[in-house]
């Protein structure tokens, strides 16, 4: 299946890949929104970002190839971090920093 090898490659070709409703200047959902947030405070210089609604094949099949229900989806080298709740949590941690940081320096 064609999309399941764009998503891998989407996945595997960028370190911090967030698959989101809308872009990161213009997010059409609070979750989304928040995540970009999240992302950026935590220094994030090299995202890729996908707008699944834009991309009704990616939306319908990203929770098949992430076992993940929900968007955003947001994956660091290559494996799922999770969404939203999950990218907040790590944030005020300062694990989010860590992991991007070394996801950049890659």
């Amino acid at each position: 299946m064609a999309v399941m090898q764009r998503i891998q490659a989407e996945v595997e070709g960028h370190p911090i890949v967030l698959f989101m409703k809308g872009t990161p200047q213009f997010p059409m959902c609070g979750f989304s929104s928040r995540t970009v947030k999240a992302l950026k405070d935590a220094g994030v210089t090299d995202l890729r970002t996908i707008n699944v609604l834009e991309e009704p094949e990616i939306r319908a099949n990203l929770p098949r190839y992430s076992n993940w229900p929900t968007f955003p989806q947001l994956f660091v080298h290559g494996e799922l971090i999770g969404g939203c709740d999950i990218a907040l949590e790590l944030y005020e941690s300062g694990e989010l920093a860590r992991m991007i940081s070394e996801a950049q320096k890659a």
